[in-house]
């Protein structure tokens, strides 16, 4: 059996979830949504302060959805990289702590690969190889998977992550935090090609070190502040709408663009998107009539496993665990770990 308990503390989402391989047991998640809210954004301390007061209670909780007890337990896991140091460190003391206590294996978890295993939790017949794109508010990067721990990045970003640029640009707009949501519910009612925005063309061919796919996001966020400030400075009412629909439009079809590309050309069929910018309808949108048109199959995770949560944490820990990957008891966190070194985190 390879029942694994695991704990996911990277960022601002408490969760514990039990996970045997690809069924999931039980999944907690308390977010600090409301608690960063008033910051316009995470703060590292304040979220590890809050993984101290919730951790236990979301233990208990998982424990008690699952009806298991420690004895139905056969390893314990913590996502050890990469994220908040001091965020990571309170989900993987606590699950040496436990590791120890009931003579249970402890398995670290790279945070990556448990976006890439969210999709396994829906799709129980996916197998390696497969192109995952992963889009979140750190992250975003274009993986081939091929095989249970063995990734290469073809592409990431040279500046701001998606996410980031969503969370900013609703800033900008004054939409609050967190970004994606809000800037996917007022695009709704706008129109996305109100405004030509850039598109952050920097793709090239592999020479000199530089990734052939990589992205920018940093220029479509300027180009969103200077729009802004022109509304402002004629004194007219911003359209905020067209233009949350607009910069949703152009990430969409940036991002589209890169990973239908990088599919074809490394001849990779199958396509799982994961994290947070996973849950966005126009990136939803995008990517499935691309691949209808080019014959090719997109896997999305369920909405509730695209954000942080331990559910896939535990999933890529069940998978390891039963390849016989452990990890020792000196295992540390590290804030930005390569998902290419996953195997270094067992023993």
């Amino acid at each position: 059996m390879v029942t694994v308990l695991a704990i996911e503390t990277s960022c601002d989402e408490t969760a514990v979830a039990i996970v045997n391989k690809r069924e999931v047991y039980s999944s907690f998640v308390a977010s600090q949504i409301a608690v960063h809210q008033q910051y316009g954004g995470v703060v590292p301390e304040v979220a590890s302060r809050q993984h101290l007061e919730v951790i236990n209670y979301a233990i208990a909780q998982a424990m008690e959805q699952a009806k298991l007890g420690w004895q139905d337990i056969d390893g314990i896991a913590a996502t050890c990289s990469p994220g908040l140091v001091g965020a990571l460190l309170v989900g993987l003391t606590v699950a040496k702590t436990l590791a120890m206590l009931h003579e249970k294996p402890l398995i670290g978890v790279h945070h990556l690969e448990g976006h890439i295993c969210a999709t396994y939790l829906s799709e129980l017949d996916l197998q390696p190889p497969f192109l995952s794109l992963l889009v979140s508010g750190g992250h975003t990067s274009l993986i081939h998977v091929q095989d249970y721990g063995v990734y290469q990045t073809l592409g990431e970003t040279r500046d701001d992550a998606a996410g980031e640029a969503f969370d900013k640009v609703a800033r900008l707009l004054g939409l609050g935090y967190p970004g994606g949501p809000m800037i996917d519910k007022v695009a709704k009612q706008g129109n996305p090609n109100a405004f030509s925005l850039p598109e952050g063309r920097v793709s090239l061919p592999n020479n000199g070190g530089f990734h052939r796919y990589d992205a920018s996001f940093s220029g479509l966020k300027t180009a969103v502040l200077r729009l802004v400030q022109q509304f402002q400075q004629k004194g007219e009412e911003v359209p905020v709408a067209d233009i949350a629909a607009s910069f949703q439009e152009t990430v969409a079809r940036s991002l589209t663009k890169r990973t239908i590309n990088c599919a074809l050309d490394y001849g990779l069929n199958k396509i799982a998107i994961g994290g947070g910018v996973a849950a966005n309808s126009s990136l939803r949108s995008h990517l499935q009539t691309a691949v209808n048109k080019n014959n090719l199959q997109v896997f999305f995770p369920p909405l509730k496993y695209c954000t942080d949560n331990a559910a896939m944490i535990g999933c890529a820990a069940s998978q390891h665990l039963f390849l016989g990957n452990t990890s020792p008891l000196t295992l540390g966190v590290n804030s930005r770990l390569s998902l290419t070194k996953v195997m270094e985190l067992y023993q």
